[in-house]
């Protein structure tokens, strides 16, 4: 739809809270309890910045089909800690589960690196499970400062206050992330621009250790399995997207449905198949 000449357009703040609004030149009027939008020779639609639902995306369909079964892990991951300066020390392991809450319209520059299947689950599921957006900061920003000042600090002569103020400072560092940094892949380095990411994320609350790069490989399963009984369950209510590389995928995804995930109410399954997207369809409209 365009507009060549000014309209006028009157939305409740309940109504262009779930809007869309048409870009171009735009004046806007507060008028009793309306919102009014003067439209000038607009072109094109302007998407909202975020979703309301987190999406995790992974490279395998089997492994989709788990999460469906199973829910979702934390695994160890290694993340970019150059920023806090520490003398050989560039990399470390959380046990984390990470989501992300870009608008559909920058799916694929997602999807292409993180993988092509996936889920998107209600943002009420995410606060239920104490998900945590990401804190992004740039180099020597006050987070990051804050973080060293934290990790520097020693409490003395209180073992029990010593041990809880070192456990909440890695839950913090677990969330704090440069703006720019490096992923390692298979051992390859990545450069990634995480901030873009829109990053949220699941840190398993009792944390047994946290794990340097020089002994990744050697701890890392071990480590998971310690962190397993704090998976996120998953019910059909709670997920709005199913995600497939193709449509040749939505057949295994639907029968997977009807016969591995018969426990819960036949009418939620039947929303449940209707969610079910293939990213191959979903390109051709965005």
């Amino acid at each position: 739809m365009e507009f060549d000449y000014s309209t006028v357009l009157s939305y409740s703040i309940e109504e262009l809270s779930i809007g869309v609004l048409w870009a171009g030149t735009v004046v806007l009027e507060i008028y009793k309890d309306c919102l009014r939008v003067v439209i000038v020779q607009s072109k094109e639609i302007l998407m909202k910045p975020k979703s309301d639902n987190l999406f995790h995306f992974t490279k395998t369909i089997n492994v989709l089909e788990l999460i469906l079964l199973n829910g979702i892990y934390p695994k160890y991951c290694l993340e970019d800690v150059r920023w806090m300066g520490l003398s050989g020390l560039n990399y470390l392991a959380f046990p984390i589960s990470c989501f992300c809450d870009i608008p559909l319209s920058r799916i694929f520059e997602h999807t292409g690196f993180y993988g092509q299947y996936g889920v998107g689950l209600s943002k009420k599921w995410g606060a239920k499970n104490n998900l945590n957006p990401v804190a992004y900061s740039p180099p020597s920003g006050q987070l990051q400062e804050l973080m060293k000042f934290f990790f520097k600090t020693e409490i003395e002569d209180n073992e029990d206050l010593k041990r809880e103020f070192d456990m909440q400072a890695v839950k913090l560092w677990s969330l704090i992330k440069p703006t720019y940094g490096n992923m390692l892949v298979h051992r390859d380095v990545v450069e990634k621009e995480f901030y873009q990411e829109n990053e949220w994320r699941y840190v398993a609350p009792i944390m047994s250790k946290i794990i340097d790069e020089e002994n990744f490989s050697e701890e890392k399963d071990e480590a998971d399995q310690v962190v397993e009984e704090f998976k996120l369950e998953i019910a059909p209510t709670d997920i709005k997207y199913i995600f497939v590389k193709s449509d040749t995928d939505i057949p295994r995804i639907i029968d997977f449905i009807n016969n591995k995930l018969g426990d819960f109410p036949l009418k939620d399954l039947k929303i449940l198949q209707s969610r079910v997207v293939s990213l191959e369809t979903l390109s051709c409209d965005i």
